[in-house]
Order: C-alpha cells, then sequence, then structure tokens
C-alpha cells in the first residue's frame, strides 16, 4: 500500500493513576515542524520507547523521532498494574502454565528484564521503580490452591524454583487474612511503570533521541524510496517506520479483525494516613496475582514508588471500537471496591481516589504480530495482556528487524504464525463478553 490512515486515534477512560501520583509533567515537546529522521517510531510505551533504545545500541549516530499520541506514561503503559514478568503467565489457561515453548519463552523474559535493568543502569532511573521483588500467586480457596500446585509441578519440570506460603505468612505479607496460601516465585520485577518510563523517555532524550508528544499520527503515506508520517501540526519524513501502537495497528487497517482490543480495570486507594498502615499491616511492597488468571490482582506501594497506597485489578471487557465505556469502568468501580474491602474489611470505607481502564490487545493464537508490514514499514505490535516485557521484546525485535540485524529475539517472534481471524462482530464482542462474565463469576474470591 502507499498510504495509511488512522481511523481512530487512542481514547483512556480515567487517569493514569501510575503518572499522577509522580507529580506534574514538563510541558509538552509538540512536533510543529516537517523534520527527517533515519528512523521514526509511533508510539512512547515499552515497545517503542525499547525499540528507541535498541535502535541506537545498533546504530548510536542514527536520527530516531518518536511520536507519542498524548503523554508519555500516560497511555496504556502507566495502566497496567507493573508486574514485569519472567515465568510462563498464559493468561487464556487456569493456571497460567503456557502452551509452547516455555523455557524459550522464560529466557526471552529475562533478556528483556536484562534489558530493563541496564537502561535503569546507564539513564540513573530511581531504583525504586525496578523492584527484583518476585510476587505471589494467592490463592483463596481449594480450586485456586489447586492451581497453584499444578503451576509449581509445570516450574519444577522446567527447573524453575518456587516457594508455598502458609495462611500466616500471606497475612504477614499482605495484612490480610483472605488469603489460604501462596506461591512466591522470584525473578518478576515490580515496576513503577510510570516512573520506569518516565525514566526511560529521559535517558532517551539525554542520547539525542527526539520525543514529540501530543503528536499523534493520522497518516503515513510513501514519498519516492521512504515515507512521510503527518500529525496535525508536523511530519516526519523517513526511510523506516517502526509501529509499537499494540492494539492500534488495527487503526491503520493492519490486521483488521484479527485483534482482539481488550480492557482491563484497575484502581488505587489515596495515601494511607499513620492509622490505615497501623490498621493494615503487612509489608510495605507486595505484589499478588490470582492463581485464577481472572481473579482480582492486588499490589501495595510505598512512598518510593508514589505513596502508601494498594492498588486493585480486576474485571475485563472486550470492545472492538478500542475505547472502553464510562458503564464498564462504572461497574468494574463497585467490584473493585468491594474486593478490595473484601481483603481489608479493617479499611472498609476508604474511597479509591483513582479509578482507570488498561487497554491490551490479545491475539486469538496467542502470537504478536513483529515483521516489515510494507516495504521499510515494521512492526512491534500485540503484547496479549503482557506488555512490560513482551512490549520490551517486541519493540527490541522491531528495531532489529528495521536494522537487519538477527538475534534469538528477533528470530523468535518475526517467525511467528500471523493472528488467526476473528469471529464476525457482533457476535464476537456478545460471545467475548458473556465468556468474560461467566470467568470472571467462576474466580469467585479469587
Amino acid at each position: 500500500m502507499n498510504r495509511y490512515d488512522a481511523a481512530t486515534l487512542p481514547v483512556h477512560r480515567g487517569p493514569a493513576a501510575w503518572s499522577a501520583i509522580l507529580g506534574t509533567l514538563p510541558a509538552a515537546d509538540v512536533l510543529n515542524d516537517d523534520i527527517n529522521a533515519d528512523f521514526a517510531i509511533v508510539g512512547a510505551g515499552f515497545a517503542g520507547l525499547s525499540a528507541a533504545r535498541r535502535l541506537i545500541q545498533l546504530h548510536p549516530n542514527t536520527k530516531v523521532v518518536v511520536l507519542e499520541a498524548g503523554r508519555v506514561a500516560e497511555g496504556a503503559a502507566g495502566r497496567n498494574s507493573g508486574f514485569m514478568i519472567d515465568l510462563p503467565h498464559d493468561l487464556a489457561s487456569d493456571d497460567y502454565s503456557g502452551s509452547g515453548d516455555d523455557r524459550t519463552m522464560i529466557e526471552l523474559n529475562r533478556q528483556a528484564i536484562s534489558f530493563a535493568r541496564s537502561a535503569v543502569e546507564d539513564y540513573g532511573i530511581n531504583p525504586g521503580f525496578f523492584d527484583p521483588a518476585g510476587k505471589v500467586n494467592g490463592a483463596a480457596s481449594d480450586t485456586a490452591e489447586a492451581h497453584n500446585q499444578s503451576y509449581a509441578k509445570h516450574l519444577a519440570s522446567l527447573g524453575e524454583d518456587s516457594q508455598v506460603l502458609d495462611p500466616q505468612q500471606m497475612f504477614e505479607l499482605t495484612g490480610s487474612r483472605h488469603y489460604t496460601s501462596g506461591l512466591y516465585t522470584p525473578g518478576t520485577i515490580m515496576l513503577q511503570p510510570a516512573g520506569y518510563i518516565r525514566g526511560l523517555a529521559n535517558g532517551l532524550r539525554s542520547q539525542d533521541v527526539q520525543i514529540y508528544e501530543n503528536s499523534a499520527v493520522s497518516s503515513f503515506v510513501r514519498e519516492g524510496s521512504g515515507w512521510k508520517l503527518r500529525t496535525d501540526s508536523g511530519s516526519v519524513s523517513t526511510q523506516r517506520i517502526i509501529l509499537t501502537v499494540n492494539g492500534h495497528l488495527e487503526s491503520f487497517g493492519i490486521e483488521r479483525d484479527r485483534l482482539m482490543q481488550l480492557f482491563l480495570f484497575a484502581a488505587m486507594t489515596p495515601e494511607l494516613n499513620a492509622d490505615d498502615l497501623a490498621k493494615l499491616g503487612g509489608q510495605p511492597r507486595w505484589g499478588v496475582t490470582p492463581s485464577d488468571p481472572m481473579g482480582t490482582t492486588m499490589r501495595r506501594i510505598d512512598t518510593g514508588q508514589g505513596g502508601n497506597r494498594i492498588v486493585t485489578r480486576t474485571c475485563a471487557a472486550l470492545r472492538p471500537g478500542m475505547v472502553a465505556t464510562a458503564k464498564d469502568l462504572k461497574r468494574a468501580s463497585k467490584v473493585m471496591q468491594r474486593k478490595f474491602e473484601q481483603r481489608f474489611p479493617q479499611l472498609a470505607g476508604i474511597r479509591m481516589e483513582y479509578q482507570w481502564a488498561g487497554h491490551l490487545c490479545l491475539s486469538l493464537n496467542g502470537v504478536s504480530v513483529t515483521r516489515e508490514i510494507d516495504q521499510g514499514v515494521y512492526s512491534g505490535c500485540v503484547q496479549n495482556g503482557l506488555g512490560t516485557a513482551r512490549g520490551t521484546l517486541t519493540g527490541i525485535a522491531a528495531a532489529e528487524l528495521a536494522c537487519g540485524h538477527r538475534s534469538n529475539i528477533s528470530n523468535h517472534f518475526s517467525t511467528e504464525a500471523p493472528p488467526k481471524r476473528l469471529p464476525p462482530r457482533p457476535l464476537r464482542e456478545i460471545g467475548a463478553n458473556a465468556v468474560l462474565r461467566w470467568k470472571e463469576w467462576k474466580a469467585a474470591n479469587e
């Protein structure tokens, strides 16, 4: 094709709380000119900024421009739960066990973590934003404990360690009597996702990467042997484009009717005062994912990550239009308040300060879209709900493909099968949301 037009632009429901608790961003640098670049990256999340870092590692003197539709760390990158997970974490399974080559994915995920760790070190990012604390799969029923046992056996078969926590250990960790057991795994990095992304962007700027915010790409058009990307008030002429827009790949007409546009919902408390913390007990930082993937994720942070707060994440909705509805967020907010008070009755009555929706993109067969889309146009999209580690990897892979460089990362993602076609609408939306509600109900107290 010679032209790609964006049918829609990103729309976010609710504030990006992880960014809000870090304070106001400096004024945005908006693209207001017609400029040239060797590489133009669309999207400044985990994938886009990782792609920029990989490009300048491979070609230190290259001119890289990144175009972000909103503000850095206020899109999907600032709306996730901040778990950078090394182990199999298949959201479509009952117990997270993967369906493919788990050993390969563990090795790749650990490369993503190593890549991020080196960025923290090189750019002087606050180490509190990159905490190697591990995580716990929490269980609150016999069924959930069986899921954890199954997952532990699967990990053991891969040579991976895990540790079972009893009810008292879970209470000492979280301050909650809700959990009957837990399964601790040590390799997860607990990010302050907005803090990490802000730091990564600032580090790239120090290496002369130009990052333009509030500069949504409305189209890109073939221009001679290269391309011109257009925004509301400027343009970038370049030989190579890297698209790191996750599900908004479909906005440009790419992989239409093959991508599942999913929204998850989260809430964050106000900063807890001394009395609240005394009632809560537990440790100042921890992360608990549910043993059932459709259960409720809980996370506690401290002043080193933006204040003493608890984050709750639960509920999901498929929205092919790529916009969560106000009704979706209202329903999820009620559920999250109930889940929070169920786990922490000693804090009942505390109302959430922030509630928001986060956009995920999945494919039916669990593959990314990481390849050359058109001559000189490369994609590092579709993270299948694993945006921190998988986004880092697809960004690295897309950058390597754009440079003609091969590694085990680019070899893995560029040789995946295409995404499978989805059922037609409206059957897709009705059926998927019915399944999601059923799985949510089935997860019960998890």
